[in-house]
């Protein structure tokens, strides 16, 4: 069943997106007498989850209330104390969650804390859901250790990312783009090919303005370290980019985009840069490149999920496709599940699914 209560705890934990990662995006409401007593939404640089802070809005008046929160209440010692010991604490009569947490620390033990303090549990399955969905990057995260991955790009109806070669310019409008930033800036990081950074010299940058809980890491593929030294992505670059080389990238243009605040990884494959982000907790990646680093990652099982904005236009003849991999039968196409369609402006809309796996 439906609440505004609940409701209500998920619009506060969306403000959270984009400021809370590594960890969950999570909101909290307090009601008493069926009024909202406090109030609460989590992020990294103000460290409190969103149970304390709506505990803390509600002081005295949280004794005997219900805490409503989209995500399980955590169990285990981490920058906080335990939020399930907190609401015991402050003698709470009823928990509704949205979502069993994930993480191997917390997985249950928050709830079996709760009830066995005699606070009564409620899981709130008509929105589990959206919390897998508000939290799809965690979540992936957790269960596979690895950042979900998704692919971008902008598309004329017949599937063509680019025109004829020295043809430049937008596919899509303003509005499809303001709506990319968010994307970013939703993202943990962000990556492309040396012929994307060669063809249209991009910044990769979170434009948003909004807060972040880290810099938007840029990563780009570059096996000869072609990456020109005044591009704006060198230009700009703040401990925030990571050119992926190999053994064939000459040592002096790696000392030379070193000495200008980039990172070199040499023998950097898709698998390592992989492990990269796991091991430094980047929960998403978002790819935003050409036809080439887009059919190596569909080809090897490596996006997850695509975002496509698609603008009312045909291109038609050569002009460069979504992704320059394999060529499939139609048995073997690759085929995406759980897919939305949304009107991003009068002539664009965007798809978003999921990639199909058969494991």
């Amino acid at each position: 069943m439906k609440s505004p209560f609940m409701d209500e705890a998920f619009a506060l934990a969306r403000e959270g997106l984009g400021r809370v990662s590594p960890n969950p995006a999570v909101g909290a409401v307090i009601v008493q007498d069926g009024q909202v007593v406090g109030r609460g939404f989590h992020t990294w640089r103000g460290v409190k989850h969103a149970e304390i802070v709506a505990l803390d809005q509600a002081g005295p008046r949280a004794r005997g209330a219900t805490v409503y929160v989209t995500l399980e209440p955590c169990s285990h010692q981490g920058r906080t104390g335990p939020c399930a010991d907190a609401l015991i604490r402050a003698g709470v009569a009823r928990v509704v969650a949205a979502m069993k947490d994930v993480n191997p620390q917390v997985s249950g033990q928050g709830f079996t804390k709760l009830r066995a303090a005699g606070i009564e549990v409620e899981w709130a399955s008509d929105y589990e859901q959206d919390a897998l969905k508000l939290n799809e990057a965690f979540v992936h995260a957790m269960r596979t250790g690895l950042p979900l991955v998704t692919l971008k790009s902008a598309l004329t109806l017949d599937g063509k990312l680019g025109a004829r070669q020295g043809d430049t310019g937008w596919i899509t409008g303003e509005k499809a783009r303001e709506h990319v930033q968010m994307l970013r800036h939703h993202s943990d990081a962000i990556l492309t090919g040396i012929g994307t950074v060669l063809a249209d010299d991009p910044l990769l940058t979170d434009r948003t303005g909004l807060e972040r809980s880290r810099p938007l890491l840029r990563i780009v593929l570059d096996s000869n370290l072609r990456t020109p030294l005044n591009s704006r992505l060198v230009s700009s670059a703040n401990d925030d980019l990571l050119i992926a080389t190999t053994a064939e990238g000459p040592p002096d243009r790696r000392t030379a985009l070193e000495q200008r605040g980039v990172k070199v990884g040499q023998a950097f494959s898709l698998p390592v840069i992989f492990d990269y982000l796991a091991d430094n907790q980047y929960r998403s990646l978002l790819v935003e490149a050409g036809p080439k680093v887009n059919g190596a990652f569909l080809d090897a099982g490596l996006a997850d999920k695509v975002f496509l904005y698609y603008a009312t236009k045909i291109l038609g003849g050569d002009a460069l496709s979504l992704s320059a991999g394999l060529t499939r039968a139609r048995a073997d196409a690759i085929r995406l599940k759980n897919v939305w369609l949304s009107i991003i402006s009068e002539d664009v809309f965007a798809l978003e699914g999921y990639v199909h796996r058969n494991h």
